[in-house]
Order: C-alpha cells, then structure tokens, then sequence
C-alpha cells in the first residue's frame, strides 16, 4: 500500500529537490502553490446522467412507507455506520448497517436515512451521503478519504437517481439534527456522531422500538429478498464445489486452503463471505464456530463446511455441508451422517405455513435422540423422557435453525411472541441445521465417535403450500454426497 501524500506525510525533499514553499494561506505545509493549483483544474467532467434506479428501489420505498405508517409524526433516523479502524492506519472493509441498507439499497459509508415527519401525514425521505470530493480545496487528493485515493463516488445527483430518494451532504446531518425538535428515534451502535448529536433528543427504549420494528419487518421476504437469497445459494453451491476440488491441496496444507477457495468464490460472485467460514476438518468438526481454520486436512476424517455467500445487496446463504475427506464415508461415520439426514428431513417437513417457528426443531430434535437412545448411549431412558430433561443436548447442542436475510441470523432484534414463538408464513426464510456432536474427550460414548461431528443445514423458504429448499443443488443424501464428490474429483 503507497503512503498517502497529506499535510501530515509531504513528499519527503531530497538534496536536489527544489526547497517546497510554503501555501500562503497555510492549509497545507510541504505543498507548493503551483502544486496545489495545478491540482485544481485539468480534469474532465465525469458526471452521470440518465441512470437507472437500482432493481430495489420500488422495495425500499415500500419498506419506507410502512416504516413511515408505524412512527407517525416522528423524526427517524437510520444511519449506514462508519470506516472502522483495523489497525493504525488501515481500516476494515465497511458493510452498510442491515437497516440502512434495507430502507436505502445503498452501501457506502457515513450514509444517514432522514424521514422528517410532514405537517399532514407521512414522511419525507431525505438519504445525507458524503458528495464528490471537492478538487478546489484540495480535498481530493489531501484527505486521506479523497477520490484520487480511494477511488470515485457518486454524486448526490446520481445517488438520487440510483435509489430514488433526494440526497444532501452528510456533514450537515448532525447539525441539521442538533436543531431539530419533536420527538426523534434513532438505530444505534453504528455513528457516534449522530448519536451526540440526538443525546438530549432519544431515549433507549423508543430507539429500541425503533430497532424492534425494523427487525421484525424482515421476518417476511419481498421478492426482491426471496431472488437474492437463492442468487447467494447459487454461488454458495459453486463455492462448495471449488472446495471438493481441491481437497488434496488442502490435504497438503491446512483448513485456511478450504477456506480461502469458498472465499475467492464469494467475491467473484458477492460481495464477502456472510460470516466467518467454519472449515472444520476432523475433530475441529465438534466445535460449533470453528473458525480459526488452522488445523489438519486429514483423509479418512470428514469436513463440516458451514459457509455462505453474500451478495452485493447484502443477503447470506447459510449452508453446511459434512463430507468424508476422502470421499467416501466409514460406516460409523455415515451412520451418524444419516441420523442428521433423517432429522433434517423431518425438521424441513415441518416447515410450513401456520405451523409454529419451534415445530421443525422439535421434529428434529426428536430424531435424534431415538438414535441416540437406539444407540444406547442414554441408558434405558425413553426417547420422551430425554427430550423432557434435555439430555439429548450434550450431543445436538444448538437450535435447528434461525431466520436468514440480510444477516446471517436474521431478525435477531424481534420479540419471542413474534419470532421463536411465532407462526411461519410465507416469504418466511429460515435455516434447517441440526447436528451430531461427539467431543474427543467425551468419555460417555464409545471411544470409536469421539471426535466425529455432523451438521447438514439448507436454506428453507415458507412458500403458500409447503416449502422451497434454496440449497438444493447441493446434494443431501451420503450416496449422493460420494457421487458428487467422485465427479468433482474426475
């Protein structure tokens, strides 16, 4: 990375350079003033004209408007968040807060949503993004932000064409915000500066409701939503396909091969990866969010790829996959693959309209464990009596699945009577993921399972009779999985 020529770092002088003189109006020491004049003029006009809205616009004015319906009369304030450091001078690379992103369409940085509430009713819309850099002061090239240095953005012309709502400069927002009056809501945790800026005009429980709704307003999928889920699966599904292509160098290697291949497919084809990757070969398979990713390829143990793709409009897939190194399982090892498979089949069964957001993990939950019992590892308990007292757990662990959209555990923010002990409907979206866990130091099962996890998770959407598996170009069964994984490797 080059080092940016500001105020505070100038060209260093050599012994044959000219002395640099000083600007007269000392804005910039170390900058000549023919430099910073010649810095001014010589660019062509780049101006954009005549774009066409981006394909979500008319759903984000949709959402709008029935964020608008919800807080009548109140001044709403949803910002897009800010560069965070990384280190010293670096920063990591920024992704638009969730509900920002879902009222706008738009991804860039420092972003802030306005609905100012009229006299009548509604609202106006008003997005404050940073505008062109300004060549005149020198802005363009000095700051370190500048467009010569991270590259062009669009002007406050085009964003207004581009998402369709009238755009003003953000640094006058939190001015614009310190004067207003009436009673304001804002999303926090994403811009200290307009958090300041609204100290005396927010309270926590009125911005959590605002929070609340906008979470809860995600539980059902536009078409908009529903299009970009499967495009994520899609591309998750060749991720997938890249890996079983080279396992053998991941063999040679280390699980940072496995996950650095899934990785290069989601940025062809996305934006980023929708959450850290687990690529958890052998044993590293029984921890839940292995993503250290730094142990051994080993054949004869199996993988449990748990990954996703996000698009450029910011929605995941969620998908996990476990499969023999090799490319065929033992016989221990599919046994314990196909009570996972018998669960998930029953578990995405479940999922239908009007049925309850828990009845899939029940029906999952309750597979397991009559393998568990059947396997004798429970004593002589019966199946209903383990589920009772939870014993099941110590070997599924978690929940069978979790809303998905935008986040990879979607919704989070919604109330239990509206998520966890809500009615599916559809354009509901949700994953189907449960798991056998068995510890390396787990001294209550034969010693031939320790070690040994399994997870197999798809994407499952509500639809008006039943439901839509996303993920299904991936295959599920364990002879499919080795057919699959033979063909690859050909």
């Amino acid at each position: 990375m080059s080092d940016e020529l500001t105020p505070e770092n100038p060209e260093p002088e050599t012994e044959e350079a000219e002395p640099i003189k000083q600007r007269k109006n000392g804005l910039y020491p170390g900058v000549s003033d023919e430099l910073a004049d010649s810095m001014k003029s010589g660019w062509a006009d780049t101006e954009l004209h005549g774009l066409e809205p981006i394909a979500q616009a008319g759903h984000t004015a949709a959402r709008r408007a029935a964020l608008s319906a919800r807080f009548p009369g109140e001044r709403l304030v949803i910002p897009a968040g800010n560069l965070r450091t990384r280190s010293n001078d670096t920063e990591y690379a920024f992704r638009a807060s969730t509900e920002y992103a879902y009222l706008t369409g738009d991804r860039t940085h420092d972003g802030v949503l306005v609905l100012e509430p009229k006299d009548g009713t509604g609202h106006d819309a008003t997005v404050y993004l940073l505008p062109r850099s300004n060549r005149e002061n020198g802005e363009f090239w000095l700051d370190g932000q500048g467009e010569l240095w991270v590259g062009r953005r669009h002007s406050l012309a085009e964003a207004e064409q581009l998402l369709g709502i009238p755009a003003k400069d953000v640094r006058e927002v939190a001015a614009a915000l310190t004067e207003a009056t009436g009673p304001v809501r804002n999303v926090r945790g994403h811009d200290a500066g307009i958090e300041a800026a609204l100290t005396d005009k927010v309270t926590a429980e009125r911005d959590e409701e605002l929070r609340v709704y906008l979470s809860e307003a995600r539980l059902v999928k536009d078409d908009f939503e529903i299009s970009e889920l499967q495009k994520a699966c899609d591309a998750t599904a060749r991720g997938f396909e890249d890996v079983v292509r080279i396992l053998d160098r991941a063999e040679a290697t280390s699980e940072r091969y496995i996950e650095g291949t899934f990785f290069l497919r989601a940025r062809i084809e996305g934006n980023d990866i929708g959450y850290g990757s687990i690529c958890a070969a052998g044993p590293h398979a029984t921890t839940l969010h292995w993503v250290r990713n730094d142990g051994a390829v080993r054949a004869g143990e199996l993988l449990l790829l748990d990954a996703g793709v996000e698009t450029h409009d910011l929605y995941t897939a969620d998908v996990t996959r476990t499969l023999p190194i090799n490319g065929t399982f033992t016989p221990l090892q599919r046994k314990i693959y196909d009570a996972v498979y018998e669960a998930q089949e029953a578990g995405i069964a479940a999922v239908r309209p009007g049925a309850g957001f828990r009845d899939f993990h029940d029906a999952a939950q309750r597979v397991l464990t009559e393998k568990l019992v059947e396997w004798g590892l429970l004593g002589d308990l019966s199946v209903d009596k383990v589920l009772e007292l939870g014993l099941q757990r110590r070997w599924t662990l978690h929940g069978t699945g979790h809303m998905l959209g935008m986040d990879v555990h979607d919704c989070a923010a919604a109330r239990t009577e509206s998520y966890v002990n809500g009615t599916l409907e559809p354009g509901v979206c949700l994953t189907v993921e449960p798991g056998l866990y068995f510890q390396a130091d787990d001294l209550t099962v034969p010693e031939e399972y320790r070690g040994i996890g399994v997870r197999i998770e798809d994407d499952i959407l509500v639809t008006e009779d039943g439901n839509r598996n996303l993920s299904d170009k991936l295959p599920r069964r364990a002879d499919e999985i080795e057919a699959w994984m033979a063909r690859l490797k050909s």
